[in-house]
C-alpha cells in the first residue's frame, strides 16, 4: 500500500499521530466500501446481485450502521501494526546497511516485506475479528465488540481459528510487492524527474495507480483469506461463506470449480473505487496533521500554510532546532544582561 511520505523534521510519536489519525479517518469514511468488499469476497447473498445492489441490500436488511460494523476494529488494528511495522523495518534495516549507511534497493523491499509480516502476524486476530462482525447480520448478531469477538472466537474454536488463512497473507505479500515496486519503477521513469522532486499531486497519483495494480494481483489471495476467516461450522450458515471447504487449497478449488476463475476477484470494483478517496483522504488528513507538528516545532510561520519560517534551518531534527533555539535565547538574555550591568 502507498504510504505517506517520511518528513524528518517531525518526532517519531509526531509521524505515528499523524499517520494513525490520516489512517483513522480515511477508513471510518470509506468503511462502507470495505463492508461490500468483504461481503463480496465471503460470498453473502448480500453481492449475489452485483456491486449497487449490494449497498441497497445492506441498508434494507441491517440499516445504515451496518456499512460500518467492524470499522473500530479496523482502526485499533492500525496502530499496532504502524507500530510494529514501523519498529522491525528501522532494525532489519539497519543490520543490512553497510559502513557508509547505504543498503541495496532490493534488500530495503525485503525489510519492508518481512515487516509487513511481523505487523500482520501480530495484528492478524483482528484481522479475523473484523471480517467475522462484518459478515454477520447486526440485527441479530453472534459478536458484540472486538473484545467479545477475539474472546468468543477463541473460547469455541481455539487460538488456529484467530490466524486461519494467515499463510496467504504470505503467498499475496509477493505479487503485491512485485506488482507495486514494478508500477513505481516505470512511473518514476514517467515523470522523468527524480522522487524527491515530485509534488503532493504526482505523489498521490503514483500512490493510487501502484496500490491498484498490487492490489489487483494479490486479490485471489484475499479473497481466499476472507473465506476462510469468515467460514466457522458455529455459525449461522457457516458465516455466510458461499462455498465449503477444507483448507486453503481445496478453498481455491472449490471457488474455481463452483463460481468460476474470476470468482476470485469478487468485490474489486468496490476495493477498486475504495483506493482514490481512500488515499486521497489519507494524504490530506496526514498533511493537514502534519502542518500543526510543523508549526508547533517551529518549521512553519502558520499551521494553515508551508510558508517557511524565516532563519531556520530545515535541515535539523526537531530536538536540534530546540537545543539552537534554547541556546540563542540564553546568549541573548547573557548578552542583554551584561549591557544592563554595565550601565550602571
Amino acid at each position: 500500500m502507498a504510504s505517506v511520505k517520511k518528513d524528518d523534521r517531525l518526532t517519531r510519536s509526531q509521524s505515528f499521530m499523524c499517520v494513525g489519525f490520516a489512517g483513522f479517518f480515511s477508513k471510518t469514511v470509506t468503511s462502507p466500501l470495505e463492508v461490500v468488499k468483504i461481503k463480496s469476497q465471503v460470498g453473502t447473498f448480500h453481492s449475489k446481485r452485483g456491486f449497487w445492489q449490494s449497498f441497497l441490500l445492506v441498508y434494507q436488511n441491517e440499516g445504515l450502521r451496518a456499512f460500518w460494523k467492524g470499522n473500530l476494529t479496523s482502526c485499533l488494528r492500525l496502530f499496532p501494526y504502524t507500530a510494529v511495522h514501523l519498529t522491525t523495518y528501522k532494525k532489519i534495516v539497519h543490520l543490512h546497511m553497510d559502513e557508509l549507511g547505504f543498503i541495496s534497493q532490493w534488500r530495503a523491499i525485503l525489510a519492508g516485506g518481512l515487516a509487513g509480516v511481523a505487523a500482520a502476524l501480530v495484528t492478524y486476530p483482528l484481522e479475523v475479528a473484523e471480517t467475522r462482525l462484518i459478515v454477520q447480520n447486526c440485527r441479530q448478531p453472534t459478536y458484540i465488540g472486538v473484545v467479545h469477538t477475539l474472546s468468543k472466537i477463541y473460547g469455541s474454536e481455539g487460538l488456529l481459528a484467530l490466524y486461519r488463512g494467515f499463510s496467504l497473507t504470505l503467498l499475496g505479500a509477493f505479487p503485491f510487492s512485485v506488482g507495486f515496486y514494478v508500477v513505481h519503477m516505470n512511473l518514476d521513469k514517467i515523470w522523468q524527474e527524480p522522487p524527491f522532486r515530485f509534488t503532493p499531486l504526482q505523489n498521490f497519483i503514483n500512490g493510487c495507480l501502484a496500490a491498484g495494480v498490487a492490489q489487483t494481483l494479490s486479490y485471489p489471495f484475499e479473497t481466499v483469506k476472507r473465506k476462510m476467516q469468515a467460514q466457522s461450522a458455529r455459525l449461522p450458515h457457516f458465516g455466510g461463506v458461499d462455498v465449503h471447504f477444507s483448507g486453503t487449497i481445496d478453498c481455491f478449488r472449490q471457488v474455481v470449480r463452483n463460481k468460476g476463475v474470476l470468482s476470485l476477484w469478487s468485490g474489486l470494483a468496490a476495493n477498486t473505487i475504495k483506493i482514490v478517496p481512500y488515499f486521497g483522504l489519507l494524504f490530506t488528513c496526514f498533511e493537514m496533521c502534519k502542518q500543526v507538528c510543523l508549526y508547533r516545532n517551529g518549521y512553519i510561520i502558520s499551521p494553515l500554510s508551508y510558508k517557511l519560517a524565516p532563519g531556520v534551518d530545515q535541515s535539523l531534527g526537531p530536538n536540534e532546532l530546540q537545543e539552537v533555539k534554547r541556546y540563542l535565547k540564553n546568549r541573548n538574555f547573557g548578552s542583554g544582561e551584561t549591557s544592563f550591568g554595565n550601565q550602571w
